[in-house]
């Protein structure tokens, strides 16, 4: 099985720098490491995982980079690049080519309500940041992966349209339930399945609904994105460390889909806790093929 979102650091501030500004102070834990993920993950049966880059090491990837160049059979990775920047940097679709050799092949990006305003309205990706971005998924293949909610998805279909081939990853069920979501949202977010390179990331439980284990009470979404997308298109994560930390449990977040969910049949769940994310990171297969 396949964990398609994980976040993974190191106390060794000496080797692995933290950003300016950044300091052990703001780690949600004393350490996450990628020896401390396996210990956790490879009794139940997980044997890979998506590496997300960390907030704390801003723009540098070594540290992820560093655990795929060791082991690319098991680990791959989700970089950080800037859309819209007021300093010279590169730009952001040789960033992508160039991480993309590191094995780092999908991008975390940001949807307006779920980081700082910058002043844009409601098409907030018509910048020539996100056209470079979306214009290097489509040539390479390279994932885009949304942190966003119901809000966000009318401009992200803007771009879908505008850039069918790009690969879309949605984060977290699009943080439905995280704070009631209604009806509308969710038929929002089935809608966007139109567009067949966009996947869903099915996990996150520790955040949503009653955000108490089994989470049961989530299941009626996880069956309607499922339905909406396709198991071929949902890749389940656990979003650790926070799932993996009491009184959450990455046993829990790994059941809700593989025992829990009786609506799917065996085949469905192995493609979501499995194929769909290892099609994808691994065999760079495009999803809707």
């Amino acid at each position: 099985m396949m964990d398609a979102h994980v976040h993974v650091w190191t106390a060794d501030t000496q080797r692995y720098p933290l950003a300016p500004g950044f300091g052990p102070q703001d780690f949600w834990y004393p350490s996450f490491s990628a020896e401390e993920l396996p210990a956790i993950a490879r009794p139940l049966g997980v044997r890979r995982w998506n590496l997300v880059q960390m907030t704390w090491y801003g723009l540098d990837h070594r540290y992820i980079a560093d655990i795929i160049a060791a082991d690319p059979e098991h680990f791959v990775g989700t970089g950080v690049i800037p859309a819209v920047c007021d300093v010279a940097l590169p730009g952001p679709d040789a960033t992508m080519v160039a991480l993309a050799q590191q094995g780092i092949v999908a991008f975390r990006l940001r949807g307006r309500s779920t980081r700082p305003p910058l002043g844009d309205g409601e098409e907030w990706m018509a910048h020539p940041g996100y056209e470079r971005i979306f214009a290097a998924a489509e040539a390479h293949n390279l994932g885009l992966s949304f942190l966003m909610s119901p809000p966000d998805l009318p401009e992200l279909d803007r771009m879908c349209s505008r850039f069918p081939e790009a690969p879309v990853i949605i984060d977290h069920l699009c943080i439905l339930g995280r704070s009631g979501s209604t009806t509308e949202e969710l038929e929002a977010l089935c809608r966007i399945a139109r567009h067949r390179r966009v996947m869903v990331k099915v996990g996150a439980f520790y955040a949503l609904g009653a955000r108490t284990p089994p989470y049961l009470d989530l299941l009626p979404l996880v069956r309607r994105v499922v339905e909406a997308f396709g198991p071929e298109r949902c890749m389940w994560e656990s979003d650790s460390p926070h799932q993996a930390k009491t009184p959450h449990s990455y046993q829990a977040a790994l059941a809700l889909v593989a025992e829990h969910a009786t609506f799917l049949n065996q085949e469905d769940r192995e493609q979501i806790l499995s194929r769909t994310a290892g099609d994808f990171f691994f065999e760079r297969r495009r999803p809707g093929d």
